[in-house]
């Protein structure tokens, strides 16, 4: 067969196919009652049997009234309300942007008027004839306007690919302006089901607040078109959102806003690099010092990597986006990366362009990372540079940046990445969220987190590659830990800038140097020496103090090392909000209800790599199999005799502990004084204490 057959014989296989899967979606799509409405709406009823109400729970969210199952069949988690009340401040103000192109103006409950009508004073007599000779505007001519609660047919097309019990999607309807409609999909028939009934329970089935049902890959596969594509696209799984990246990244308009989430940080944190790498084309790197990965506009930066692994995994996820979305020309722009309890959550928009996509190399880093003192250095894959008429050449980086050992302590380094390594927010965005929530605090129940995190990430370096964390400087050179203004005084007086992270409370980031940021532990060292006869010639610790420091650090406290959030308390980090929170166990068909049940498994496996705490009662009969000093002591022929004959005589176990402290007894205790073994025979051993027995002195 020839090639151009082959390639003619592989198109047709490939139209019918899509074709077919078309078929099946609109089958689907227009199963259930003759009422079409109640189909588009979500109040199609499902063919399984309700459950009894009694076995549910009502939880109100937000503007949502939601009821969901006691038993563990359809997946919620209170603890990710600051998510989803996050997301809808994120499109609220996409929403604000995108309709405001089109000459629409949003409105939300509770947010004032904001706008400004400029006008120049020597010019207001004039303005008052033109309006006074102007005739009325018409219908069409007024300033078109958006509000909760009604349909936009030039607003946002909103896609939820696994809704779950439908409590974001039905915020989205009833909290966020400018929708034009809502789908809230999810391939569980029980899911289904009860999103229906939400529907219901909230009044919001006139909002057009679909309800389907499909593997999300293939629904949003059969959205490819561009007239079909939504304009916000929020994936949120148990688990690794890996599966749907590829689809969504098709699914998403131009200019698309894209919502994922992650909750799989055992993988995107090191402990399996080679399944981090099969889900996200990334290998992520796991040591003490962890991961921070953040670089700025140079193709190679140096640092100190340490304090957590959310960073890392906000970067490969960046990453692994950036490269789906490659294959088909397109490219990311994120505009808020999140790291928060348990969980990281990114928002970005997709463009279509391919000069952009050239681009998307250099955007890309490798990471050499020391396994001794935890210094890094960022090689970026791709080299961007200035050419001739305005253009822009691309070719491949140089490297490596680093020696076969570490500069500072002599270790070898390992190689991690590629990352995504340029900033991670759209600075100007998020100012816009974070004033639309200042000004509007009743909006949400966590705006008061909301505005913290915002808050912090303001002030963040966006293009800076370093990143530290005080216990971790400390612990490599094994002494006391600076306070956070000492240090951060320290780096402003040596001339560095400085910020703090929104993922870590002890964490700094400057661009100083690593070697100048050993310099002033040095310094810190001489003011709270170690002892170093302890420290061993080959680590790391020793390596660095035996050198002395070029820069001389002033740990005097400056006012402008307390940053501005620190200093107003707002609430930056997440506090308890319940008792055993965190990750909730998967959603499964016919799951057990999550109640005492559950609360005795928590109980019974926590810990369960420890040692349980022994019983004194069981300790002291285990003890109590070891003979004691009493008996091993050393007795003349005749007292050994009579020892010999009352042991045969005893009970089974009694010979091994043979004291007058009966069940006291312990093989540790000290040998009795001679006035106790003159008085003391053999018949004084007993297996249970008497009246006047002694307590022993403690067990080793």
């Amino acid at each position: 067969m020839s090639r151009a057959r082959i390639v003619l014989w592989l198109s047709l296989t490939l139209r019918s196919a899509r074709s077919l899967c078309r078929a099946r979606f609109m089958e689907g799509q227009s199963q259930g009652p003759p009422n079409p409405a109640a189909m588009e709406n979500g109040t199609q009823p499902c063919g399984e049997e309700r459950p009894p109400e009694a076995q549910e729970t009502t939880v109100t969210e937000g503007a949502a009234k939601i009821a969901f199952p006691s038993a563990n069949e359809v997946f919620y988690n209170p603890v990710q309300e600051f998510n989803r009340d996050l997301t809808c401040a994120v499109i609220t103000e996409f929403a604000r942007i995108q309709l405001g192109a089109k000459g629409i103006q949003i409105k939300v409950p509770g947010e004032k008027d904001v706008q400004k009508v400029v006008v120049d004073l020597s010019e207001q007599e004039e303005d008052k004839a033109e309006l006074k000779e102007s005739p009325n505007l018409a219908p069409g001519d007024q300033p078109r306007t958006a509000a909760v609660g009604e349909i936009c047919e030039e607003g946002l097309r909103v896609l939820e690919g696994l809704a779950a019990s439908g409590l974001r999607s039905i915020r989205f309807a009833r909290e966020v302006p400018g929708l034009q409609f809502v789908v809230a999909n999810d391939a569980s028939a029980r899911a289904v089901d009860l999103i229906r009934r939400n529907v219901q329970l909230n009044d919001v089935a006139h909002l057009r607040l679909r309800t389907w049902s499909f593997a999300p890959r293939m629904l949003m596969y059969q959205h490819q078109k561009a007239s079909e594509r939504f304009d916000v696209i929020d994936l949120d799984p148990y688990g690794s959102p890996a599966p749907f990246l590829d689809a969504a990244v098709q699914a998403v308009s131009e200019g698309g806003l894209l919502c994922v989430t992650c909750t799989d940080m055992a993988v995107l944190a090191g402990n399996s690099g080679e399944t981090c790498y099969s889900k996200y084309g990334a290998m992520a790197l796991k040591s003490r010092a962890c991961h921070e990965m953040v670089s700025g506009e140079v193709a190679v930066g140096a640092g100190l990597m340490a304090g957590t692994t959310h960073l890392q995994a906000l970067r490969i996820v960046l990453h692994s986006l950036d490269l789906r979305a490659n294959c088909y020309q397109r490219f990311v722009v994120p505009l808020l990366s999140i790291s928060a309890d348990f969980y990281v959550r990114v928002f970005v928009r997709v463009f279509t362009g391919q000069a952009k996509v050239k681009a998307s190399a250099s955007k890309q880093a490798l990471v050499f990372q020391c396994v001794g003192c935890g210094a890094f250095h960022l090689q970026r894959l791709g080299k961007a540079s200035g050419a001739s008429g305005g253009r822009v050449k691309f070719s491949a980086a140089c490297g490596p940046p680093v020696a076969p050992e570490c500069e500072h302590c002599g270790q070898r380094h390992q190689l991690g990445g590629p990352l995504w390594a340029e900033p991670l927010h759209d600075l100007d965005f998020v100012g816009h969220v974070l004033e639309a929530v200042s000004a509007n605090p009743s909006r949400f129940h966590t705006a008061e987190r909301i505005r913290g995190v915002l808050s912090v990430i303001t002030e963040e370096l966006p293009d800076v590659p370093l990143y530290y964390t005080l216990d971790q400087l400390s612990s490599t050179v094994h002494c006391s830990t600076p306070s956070l203004l000492q240090l951060r005084s320290a780096l402003l007086h040596a001339g560095f800038r400085v910020s703090i992270s929104h993922a870590c409370k002890n964490a700094v980031k400057t661009d100083a140097p690593s070697s100048a940021l050993w310099d002033i532990m040095r310094c810190w060292e001489k003011e709270c020496p170690v002892k170093r006869e302890r420290l061993s010639e080959t680590s790391p610790a020793f390596r660095i103090l035996s050198v002395e420091p070029r820069l001389q650090a002033n740990f005097t406290i400056r006012d402008d090392a307390n940053p501005s959030s620190r200093q107003r308390g707002l609430k930056r980090f997440q506090a308890n909000p319940e008792a055993n929170w965190g990750p909730r166990p998967r959603a499964r068909p016919g799951g057990k209800a999550a109640g005492e049940a559950m609360e005795e498994r928590r109980r019974l496996l926590q810990n369960k790599r420890k040692e349980p705490a022994e019983d004194p009662a069981q300790q002291a009969a285990r003890l109590k199999t070891f003979p004691c000093k009493r008996f091993k002591e050393k007795r003349n022929p005749t007292e050994a005799a009579e020892l010999q004959a009352k042991v045969h005589s005893q009970p089974p176990y009694s010979h091994q502990g043979t004291c007058q402290r009966g069940d006291q007894c312990c093989y540790s205790h000290s040998p009795p004084t001679s006035k106790v073994t003159t008085e003391a025979t053999p018949s004084d051993c007993q297996n249970s204490p008497g009246p006047g027995a002694a307590a022993g002195p403690g067990v080793d």
